[in-house]
């Protein structure tokens, strides 16, 4: 499979930073269309108003954004023109309200107004932020009550001035963000607690990553891996080798040849655990995080430690000639842990048949050597644990006395460490593969047993591995050979029909993306050989976001199984458009996740994020529902749709619950896509407000 790359099309920046890092943080703000003449609709509401104002989130978009819904008796009318008057003119305005909550409970805020101009510079949204002050606000004195419903205090003069900045935080990191995104473009500082016009840009731009952030799917972090792996089967090698070979002699003239290379790896460890500091990843929702604060909690949190202890400067000891004892040997095993990082990163090269072979061999020699090194110390300590007289039947001994080298008092003579070790590897490697051909035997309990057990692994790796090399292929790749099937087939198809680039584009990252999702598996067609009993059971657990919608609360559970059967899923990418103005409307959207917007002659009227229900209002009446407006994702959104169809075929089967339905789901819309409904909509917030029994304004 190939590595993930996260949300790299041009995406709305602004956008995305409202409804991807402020949603759910409970930030009272609001976001409302500046580029309708009257009325100014509410397009987006944070989870924190609503938590604020008591109000749910459909019974809020598409209001008129100076809240008429929250005034009551006691709101200032010099406050409520000032907000009318900076809506005009398209202006910043700061003011401290009183508003009324959905059930007529009063509470104060400090409201801040802030136009967003698009690249054009033309102002398309204002931002509202909102600060509860209610209990500073009530522990004011009288007077100074009395004085605030006559005037507009100046900020500098007012003693909630503390606050007024707090309440001015969530905007300028807001604003901060955009800014970070292209400096060149977008200048926001200070200024904005200055009351001086710093206004963001609503713009569609490319991500932009900061200076010195590796890219996680650069060529250069492919090269820089390949370079680790190589070093890791390095240290896999020579760490073994030295523990035991020249474990037993703790003078410093036996200190490897191999110390400048040994050096050099452990250099190239800690320069990895360096730029992993500074190294991308992709997050659970599939975006690319660039933040260098967010980069280093996560390697905290994943592989540093394992990577600092693996990474530890042994063969620095060496370097400044101190005594290297044999507990240093083994604390130097520790480096084997590098061995973990590549088990994580063998999905990443198995895609590849060559690959897969040369990484067994690999594992198959590694293995091989590690139990020559074991072989070669159960020699010495048999040695080392007789008589050094009268005992010479090791496999040591042995060698030494074929090769014409024997050893005098198991301590002087014997073979080098070089025949030793071949010696040692070709005993193994004889035994893993074959049952050995006795010319380097074993002959004390302990070599027969270790020679029992290299048998044993030899068996097992022949049966596990060589035996079923092309089934073992076959069975842990055969998505894989789907993937690439497929893959060619649609590069085929583009180039028998000769696709423009941009559509080839389009559809190669579409098919990518999708394919990473659900990792090419077709529910529908995975499920339809299940009962109709199962299936239905699978369907509402898969589905049981959109059926915990208020609208079916009253469903019946037949009535819920038979709607989950017709619920599909959905993907969409960022710029693509998910309904056209004028389509005819096939079914209504549930967003799982990801922001889309919802456009009208190039106007903002919506934008949705995670839990939102787009679509139109039903009728029993046969007739075709054209939409009337663009919907186009901003970021990479996961849908679940309920066909129109399905849903009408479900409700003649419950006529009790099909009155219900379609009195309600006008109410759970977030946004009515029904061509004609806007005159039911924003526009109808423009009339004068009107006083209601719980002393609020409508």
């Amino acid at each position: 499979m190939p590595v993930m790359k996260g949300l790299l099309a041009p995406q709305n920046t602004f956008l995305d930073t409202i409804a991807t890092r402020f949603d759910g943080t409970h930030s009272n703000f609001l976001l409302a269309n500046a580029q309708v003449q009257h009325g100014f609709p509410i397009v987006y509401c944070s989870d924190g108003f609503c938590d604020l104002t008591g109000f749910a989130r459909t019974e809020v978009m598409q209001k008129n954004c100076s809240c008429r819904f929250l005034y009551g008796v006691e709101t200032s009318e010099t406050v409520l023109q000032g907000i009318e008057s900076a809506l005009d003119e398209k202006q910043e305005y700061q003011a401290e309200v009183c508003f009324y909550k959905k059930d007529g409970d009063l509470f104060w805020c400090l409201l801040d107004i802030v136009p967003i101009k698009n690249e054009k510079g033309e102002v398309v949204l204002f931002l509202f932020s909102f600060k509860d002050v209610t209990e500073h606000r009530m522990r004011a004195p009288y007077g100074e009550k009395k004085d605030d419903k006559q005037k507009n205090r100046r900020p500098g003069a007012s003693h909630f001035s503390s606050a007024r900045r707090q309440s001015r935080t969530m905007l300028c990191h807001l604003t901060g963000q955009v800014s970070g995104r292209n400096k060149s473009d977008i200048k926001l500082n200070n200024n904005l607690l200055d009351n001086k016009p710093s206004l963001p840009e609503y713009k569609v731009a490319s991500v932009q990553k900061p200076r010195f952030i590796l890219l996680h799917y650069s060529i250069f972090k492919a090269l820089w891996d390949w370079l680790i792996l190589l070093a890791t089967f390095y240290v896999a090698v020579t760490v073994p080798y030295n523990v035991c070979f020249t474990g037993h002699d703790d003078s410093v003239s036996a200190a490897r040849s191999t110390i400048v290379s040994d050096i050099a790896v452990e250099m190239l460890f800690i320069l990895d655990i360096i730029l992993n500091f500074r190294t991308t990843y992709v997050s659970h929702s599939g975006q690319v995080v660039y933040n260098p604060r967010s980069i280093c909690i996560h390697y905290l949190a994943t592989w540093f430690f394992v990577d600092l202890i693996a990474a530890l400067p042994f063969d620095l000891l060496y370097a400044f000639n101190v005594t290297v004892t044999s507990l240093v040997h083994l604390l130097k095993t520790v480096r084997l842990l590098r061995l973990l990082r590549l088990l994580q990163k063998l999905d990443r090269y198995s895609q590849y048949s060559a690959m897969v072979l040369t990484l067994l061999m690999s594992m198959f020699a590694l293995l091989a050597h590690w139990m020559a090194c074991v072989w070669y110390v159960i020699g010495r300590k048999e040695m080392e644990s007789n008589d050094p007289v009268t005992w010479d039947i090791g496999w040591l001994h042995e060698l030494g006395k074929r090769l014409e080298v024997p050893y005098i008092n198991n301590s002087v003579g014997g073979p080098s460490i070089r025949s030793a070790y071949i010696a040692s590897l070709y005993f193994t490697l004889s035994s893993l593969t074959s049952v050995g051909f006795g010319n380097v035997c074993a002959n004390t309990d302990a070599e027969k047993i270790f020679s029992i057990c290299t048998m044993l692994i030899g068996a097992l790796m022949h049966a596990v591995v060589f035996g079923n090399v092309t089934a073992i292929i076959q069975r842990m790749y055969s998505r894989r050979s789907l993937y690439h099937t497929r893959m060619k087939d649609l590069k085929d198809f583009i180039r028998v029909h000769r696709l423009p680039q941009q559509l080839k584009q389009r559809m190669l990252e579409y098919f990518q993306t999708t394919w990473s999702v659900n990792n090419g598996i077709d529910a529908n067609e995975l499920l339809k050989d299940f009962p109709d009993e199962l299936r239905a059971d699978i369907a509402m657990h898969l589905n049981k976001d959109i059926l915990q919608l208020p609208v079916f609360e009253t469903a019946s559970r037949g009535c819920l199984r038979a709607l989950s059967l017709h619920i599909k899923t959905s993907f969409c990418a960022p710029g693509e458009y998910l309904l056209r103005q004028g389509d005819a409307l096939q079914a209504n959207y549930f967003v799982c996740s990801g922001s889309l917007e919802v456009l009208k002659d190039n106007m903002v009227l919506a934008i949705l994020g995670k839990g939102d229900l787009i679509g139109a209002d039903i009728s029993n009446k046969d007739q075709v529902i054209k939409t009337n407006a663009d919907v186009k994702a901003l970021t990479y959104c996961d849908l679940q749709y309920l066909s129109l169809r399905g849903l009408l075929e479900v409700l003649e089967l419950y006529p009790e619950y099909s009155s219900k339905f379609m009195a309600d789901i006008h109410h759970d819309l977030t946004f009515n896509l029904r061509e004609g409904s806007e005159t039911d909509g924003c526009y109808r917030f423009s009339r004068s407000p009107r006083l209601s029994q719980g002393g609020r304004w409508n």
